[in-house]
């Protein structure tokens, strides 16, 4: 695949952030920067104890559905976190996962709201501290979920409505992976939605699933790229995919407008868990200042208000120590399907 430069901007006039080169079959890592390798045990991250206090915080983070909507939602994080710290912090809105990793490298963004994969590769790369991971209703890890248009093709049992009130089949209305693994292996021939190659659970999960299924998704899938999850259900709604991938359940984003995307489009198929995603602290920052925001992060999402603004942004109901090595097997299922 040929290599592409993609350009971080921010959204609705938020300034540049970075630009950064990716390759179009992967991530391209580049050395480790004092946070560890993968291979020699979990990266925990560094920090500038002689860094002077900061003035401002930037905190980066990247669209999960759509970005002007993140743009409005942020707001209220970015003032409990003014008000908690005592210092202006400010949202800004990458283009995707990379371009956040390379602002938290840069010193652009000293927080970033990233996947785990991406936790990892900014500890690897540039001793970013993982802070915090995410829970959703008590749980610090997630399925990637396939889903189709054709339920009569990959479903072996009748759908049934899940709590809430959408379409499972074969064991995934738990939401809970692995599960219906079997059926994958119909994928073949199939035009498949997936995101980007950082994205564990639009790409890397659902990826090594199907590549543990005898498919190789290079000659045995047509794909759609889309940008993002809310985007993939789009496509197999509209019928511009047959199948497609996301976290579960993405398809709660886009029912306000699509009430009837829960009956069109039907879960089949869910990966292994994935480790949620979480918060990394820039390792420019001393560690006071480090466990100083984490603190502040913590306890607003503590608060009934903290929570509705958490789940407006990434449907998170709760904050907690970030666990290293469980980060860890987003890298090595990356490392499975050729991802470095």
């Amino acid at each position: 695949m040929k290599a592409r430069t993609l350009t971080a901007a921010m959204v609705s006039g938020i300034a540049l952030i970075t630009t950064l080169t990716l390759s179009g079959c992967g991530v391209q890592q580049q050395p480790t920067g004092g946070g560890g390798d993968a291979a020699d045990g979990p990266c925990i991250g560094t920090s500038n104890d002689n860094a002077d206090d900061p003035t401002e915080l930037t905190l980066a983070l990247v669209p999960s559905g759509d970005a002007k909507k993140l743009v409005e939602t942020v707001k209220p994080l970015e003032d409990a976190l003014t008000d908690r710290l005592g210092i202006p912090v400010k949202g800004v809105i990458t283009q995707d996962y990379q371009a956040a990793v390379e602002a938290i490298g840069s010193d652009q963004a000293q927080i970033g709201m990233l996947p785990s994969l991406q936790m990892s590769q900014a500890c690897d790369k540039y001793g970013a501290v993982p802070s915090l991971q995410t829970e959703r209703n008590g749980k610090s890890t997630y399925a990637a979920q396939f889903f189709t248009n054709d339920p009569d093709k990959y479903c072996a049992d009748e759908p049934v409505e899940g709590e809430n009130g959408m379409l499972y089949c074969n064991g995934t209305e738990s939401g809970t992976g692995p599960a219906g693994l079997d059926s994958i292996e119909k994928v073949k021939g199939a035009t498949v939605s997936l995101l980007q190659a950082a994205s564990p659970a639009g790409y890397i999960f659902p990826v090594a699933a199907m590549n543990e299924a005898g498919i190789d998704t290079d000659n045995d899938i047509e794909t759609v790229q889309v940008t993002a999850n809310d985007a993939s259900v789009l496509a197999v709604y509209n019928g511009d995919a047959e199948v497609g991938t996301s976290y579960w359940d993405a398809r709660e984003v886009v029912a306000g407008d699509t009430p009837d995307v829960g009956e069109k489009v039907v879960v089949f198929a869910l990966t292994n868990e994935i480790p949620n995603d979480g918060v990394s602290l820039s390792s420019e920052l001393s560690a006071d200042w480090q466990t100083k925001i984490a603190d502040a992060l913590k306890d607003y999402a503590s608060t009934d208000d903290g929570v509705e603004a958490l789940q407006a942004i990434y449907q998170i109901t709760g904050l907690v120590d970030a666990d290293p090595s469980s980060l860890q097997q987003t890298q090595k299922a990356a490392a499975s399907i050729g991802l470095g």
